[in-house]
């Protein structure tokens, strides 16, 4: 079962267009979206969330039709957007009160546990926590009534490498569960490249791609040369081309070029910045 698919998604604002957004997510799996600032990803999350209304197509969540099923699916799904939500008027403790009454399926023990692995304080109002101090309490929030897919706009921004990679690990161990499930941004690509199975990447509000991960990382090579080499590539191969006064180098489609054109390894990161940049 997939638990997302996004058909024929559109929206569009003054200077904006998300472009006929079509992708699937199984359970089980992590997505990685990934675009620079205004590509769409924060936009495509609120309309899978519901929060703002499409111009057409459709999404379905864990079997269920998005848009007539917000209520049912709230004890499903955890959600970090990237401007945390949380009122800041309250603290730690009053943050579980209100969760313990709206999540029929919290847990105070697992709640517990992430408020102490994050070392937050309990007494203190939320307004006065660290941009990081805020996320880390939405991720527990997320991770504390047994959801079974978490959407999370961003949420490794804002922390210290120690604990993005302790959140990185947590993320990881909750889609052990083959019926947990998450999609997640990140302006950190090298985070979503340790953890996704499958990678989308959004630019200017059309996907370029959504493939998984792995077979990227095998469709796609790098080839170093002289530019007018470079230029004899199969234009069809190449992906993307960057030159400097030292040479040239072209990601380019393994399948099209010979086998007897050396090659080396791309990471996703160069991937997607050499589409960016041939985009335009």
């Amino acid at each position: 079962m997939n638990a997302i698919e996004i058909k024929n998604l559109c929206k569009s604002y003054t200077g904006f267009k998300l472009d006929n957004i079509s992708l699937n997510l199984p359970e089980g799996c992590i997505m990685g979206l990934i675009g620079e600032n205004g590509a769409g990803k924060s936009t495509i999350i609120k309309l899978i969330l519901n929060i703002v209304k499409s111009d057409g197509g459709s999404v379905t969540l864990l079997g269920k039709d998005a848009a007539d099923n917000v209520k049912l699916l709230k004890e499903d799904i955890g959600v970090v957007l990237d401007d945390r939500g949380l009122p800041s008027c309250l603290n730690v403790k009053q943050i579980q009160k209100i969760m313990k009454n709206s999540f029929k399926n919290w847990s105070q023990p697992d709640f517990n546990d992430y408020i102490d692995r994050f070392a937050l304080p309990v007494d203190i109002k939320i307004k006065d926590f660290s941009t990081g101090m805020k996320m880390k309490l939405n991720i527990a929030v997320a991770l504390s009534h047994n959801a079974r897919l978490l959407i999370l706009d961003e949420a490794t921004s804002g922390l210290d490498p120690v604990i993005r990679n302790e959140i990185l690990n947590i993320f990881e161990e909750f889609t052990r569960d083959e019926h947990h499930t998450i999609l997640i941004s990140s302006h950190i690509v090298s985070d979503l490249e340790k953890i996704c199975d499958y990678i989308a990447f959004l630019h200017k509000g059309r996907l370029m791609l959504c493939e998984e991960k792995d077979r990227l990382k095998e469709n796609y090579v790098l080839v170093h040369g002289e530019y007018d080499e470079i230029k004899k590539l199969d234009p069809n191969s190449v992906v993307g081309i960057n030159s400097n006064p030292y040479g040239a180098e072209a990601i380019v489609k393994k399948e099209l070029v010979s086998p007897n054109t050396e090659t080396t390894p791309i990471d996703i990161e160069q991937l997607f910045v050499f589409m960016v940049k041939e985009d335009g």
